[in-house]
Formats: structure tokens, C-alpha cells, sequence
């Protein structure tokens, strides 16, 4: 299957830049509809993904996998879901034999793991992280989860907690907020038939998966030279949301993409994303940079990209 829109690729198949070219701006809700074709995105870095899971499920167990105990039938059928997608749609990735799935040629996933929930199950065949949203008196809450990619949050900080709650850091989002009520009343009339996606990006100072923590993600990333090849990452986070039919509670699919900036200048359209990305970084608040981690590094950052744009403007024939 063609690679989907979503990450900025070089050398190998190019996908649409989004949101770099502004087409979905940062702290906004900027929800689509998803084709069920496109609800999950494996590609050939599947295997990478499934190592590092597999390393964190060994080594930070607690840290990566939640669950309420009666959440199990919910997560039976996200399991399900997960492994009919992916039979159907990456046939090239994906072969069952009996409760054993052979992944990418190289992991085996046992189905009926009983050290596992089903959820840890499902988020073991697949790129993407999964979370499990359940509906309560005090708004919907994050009931079960496998977060083995977090971009600057802590699983177990967010467990058990409330929409509203989880997203208080975020500038305007928070308790209270227009933006809360908006996400509330969107989980409420999700329809099953149709997941929604949503973009989000982020600069960060390495290309690490596992990132709990937004600490000094950007600092002192750039040298007097503006040498920040390979040190400058734009982290891009594609996510679904998709209705459970049978339970009635919403599956949040949260695929990371990881692109050195200096990648800009070997992509065709270099220049204008570089300078769109200047653009959505300039007009961020200084709350949303705060959040952002680019508070230390916001004027040399645009300087770069700058700099980026009139260089990939040269390259062009």
C-alpha cells in the first residue's frame, strides 16, 4: 500500500507535508475525517517501532501500560480491530497463524499473551500507541493505554484523569476553556462509522521515541555556527480517534514521526516549508512557546529557518 500523507519524507516515498505547511496550525483542534484505509500507518520503519516497544514493555513496564480492570471487553475489541486492519490493509507486514502473528518479517506476537492486556497486545503489532477513552460523571478519562512514543507527558500522571485535567498544561485547553468543551462534545457525538485525524508537531533536540519529558528538549541545540544537523528534530504526531461500536468508548491512535530539520533542505519544497514553519513559530504566544520548549531558542531557531529557506531556494534548478 502507498505511504499516506503525513511525514516529511526524503530520499524514498514523499508524503504531503502536513502540518508544516500550515495547512493544520499548532493548539488548534483541527479534526478531519479518516478513510478506515487510512486509520493506521505502518511503513518500513515497523520493525524499529515494535523494537523499542518491546524494550520498554521489558525495562519500564509500569511506566508504559495502564488499565482499569473492566476495561478488558474494550480492549478485546480494540485487539481485534487492530489486527483485522492490519491483515487487510498491510497484508505485505501482517501473517496469522493461528493466535501467532508474524510482524514484519522479524517479531512474532503471540494474541493470547496472558501477561499482557489486549491492549498491550494490539499496540505490540503496530506503530501507533494506543489509548483508551472511557466516558464517566466528570467527562471522559484515560482508562487503559500502551504509551511507549509520550511527546513531553507522563502516563501514569495522566491515568485515570479527565480530559480536561489531561490537557491543563496545554495554553487554552485547560478546565473551563472554550477548547475543553469543544473536545468534550466531540468525544460525545463521535460517530462509529467515522475516525477523525488530527495533526501536531514539535521541534525537539534528538530523535528519541520514549520522550516523558519535555525538559530542556531544545536547549542549547544550536551552535554559534548554526551547525544543528541531526540536533534539531521535528516531531510530528499524527492521531485518530475512532468510536468503539460495541463498547461505546474511543480509541486514540497516536503515530510519531521523526524528521532531522535539516531535511528541509534536500525536500522540493524546502523553502516554503521552512518558512512556514517560521511563520506558525512567530505567531505562537509566549505561553504556547513556553509549552512548546522553544522559550531559549526561538530567535536562533527562526534565524536557522531563515537561513534554511534561502538555501533551498539556491538548490533549486
Amino acid at each position: 500500500m502507498a505511504a499516506q500523507a503525513g511525514a516529511l519524507r526524503v530520499g524514498g516515498d514523499i508524503r504531503i507535508p502536513t502540518p508544516y505547511d500550515g495547512s493544520s496550525k499548532p493548539f488548534t483542534i483541527g479534526l478531519s475525517p479518516v478513510a478506515e484505509a487510512q486509520w493506521l500507518d505502518e511503513d518500513e520503519n515497523l520493525v524499529h517501532y515494535l523494537d523499542q516497544k518491546l524494550n520498554l514493555y521489558k525495562t519500564l513496564p509500569d511506566k508504559v501500560m495502564v488499565e482499569d480492570q473492566d476495561t478488558r471487553a474494550a480492549q478485546v475489541e480494540v485487539q481485534a480491530l487492530v489486527e483485522a486492519h492490519a491483515l487487510k490493509y498491510f497484508p505485505q507486514h501482517y501473517q496469522r497463524n493461528d493466535d501467532v502473528m508474524q510482524v514484519g518479517g522479524y517479531h512474532q506476537v503471540r494474541l493470547d499473551n496472558p501477561a499482557l492486556s489486549p491492549i498491550a497486545i494490539a499496540a505490540l503489532l503496530v506503530q501507533e500507541d494506543l489509548v483508551l477513552m472511557r466516558k464517566f460523571d466528570n467527562g471522559w478519562r484515560l482508562a487503559a493505554a500502551s504509551l511507549c512514543f509520550p511527546s513531553a507527558w507522563n502516563l501514569l500522571e495522566k491515568f485515570k484523569k479527565p480530559l480536561h485535567e489531561i490537557h491543563s498544561p496545554v495554553p487554552e485547553f485547560g478546565e473551563g476553556t472554550r477548547n475543553a468543551s469543544l473536545i468534550e462534545r466531540i468525544f460525545d457525538n463521535l460517530n462509529p462509522a467515522q475516525s477523525v485525524l488530527r495533526w501536531n508537531w514539535s521541534l525537539y533536540g534528538d530523535q528519541r521515541l520514549y520522550h516523558p519529558s519535555s525538559d530542556n528538549q531544545m536547549k542549547n541545540r544550536f551552535s554559534d555556527s548554526h551547525d544543528v544537523t541531526g540536533r534539531v528534530i521535528m516531531r510530528l504526531e499524527r492521531q485518530t480517534l475512532r468510536k468503539l461500536a460495541k463498547s461505546g468508548d474511543i480509541l486514540f491512535t497516536i503515530r510519531i514521526y521523526n524528521d532531522p530539520l535539516e531535511a528541509l533542505l534536500r525536500h522540493a519544497d524546502g523553502a516554503m516549508l521552512a518558512g512556514s514553519i517560521e511563520q506558525q513559530i512567530m505567531a505562537m504566544n509566549d505561553d504556547q512557546i513556553a509549552y512548546k520548549g522553544l522559550s531559549d531558542e526561538r530567535a536562533r531557531l527562526c534565524v536557522r529557518l531563515r537561513e534554511i529557506a534561502q538555501q533551498a531556494k539556491q538548490r533549486l534548478p
